[in-house]
């Protein structure tokens, strides 16, 4: 660590104590992005800002390297080693569709404020056919595989209006670019694409 969490405490007259920066370097690691955009978030994103290199050095040892987007001002934490949670093929394609869908948002310009990208469910259910060749899960399971990608501040669900025929729609975050990486795109060879590139629908997980 670059200077400790008691010397940056004091170093700020009193205005963050030791469990402040302690409490944030332990969000960074579990919930892996901050977004200063969100009010649940502002506050620790700030505090890795005004300190990132010392939030960098501090988790560095745990084999997790910190990058700042200034540009949509969030933070996230990457592990250095493709090693991970177990996560089951419906979140891995999930992944890979919202990506791909973001990718395509940048190139034609359509990216909203604060980086964000909206997917509605018909252009979700034809992007996730036409790029796994598999159907979209049914509506309950989405609901259930936008709650766990929210967790890794990719994603979020808006519901919908109630005169809207669409329960709701996805709105993609700026932090995907980083945490579904190089090694996230090269997952699907975890799943045993066959010669005519059609996933191996007998495997259900991915290790992260």
């Amino acid at each position: 660590m670059k200077r400790s969490w008691n010397t940056l405490s004091q170093m700020s007259n009193g205005t963050y104590t030791v469990q402040d920066f302690e409490r944030a370097a332990y969000r960074l690691a579990t919930e892996q992005v901050l977004y200063a955009a969100d009010a649940r978030s502002r506050v620790a994103y700030h505090l890795v800002e005004d300190h990132l290199a010392d939030f960098t050095a501090a988790l560095e040892p745990l084999g997790i390297r910190v990058e700042r987007n200034a540009h949509y001002r969030y933070v996230v934490a990457l592990p250095s080693h493709g090693e991970g949670a177990p996560v089951t093929l419906d979140e891995t394609l999930a992944l890979l569709v919202m990506r791909q869908r973001y990718d395509e948002a940048m190139r034609q310009g359509l990216i909203e404020d604060h980086g964000e990208v909206v997917i509605e469910l018909p252009e979700l259910q034809e992007s996730w056919q036409a790029l796994t060749g598999r159907a979209m899960p049914e509506v309950g399971t989405l609901r259930t595989l936008a709650r766990t990608l929210k967790r890794w501040g990719v994603c979020r669900l808006v519901e919908s209006e109630s005169d809207d025929p669409q329960p709701f729609h996805l709105r993609v975050r700026p932090a995907i670019v980083e945490i579904v990486g190089e090694q996230w795109l090269q997952r699907l060879d975890q799943h045993n694409r066959d010669e005519d590139g059609e996933m191996d629908v007998e495997d259900d997980d991915a290790a992260a």
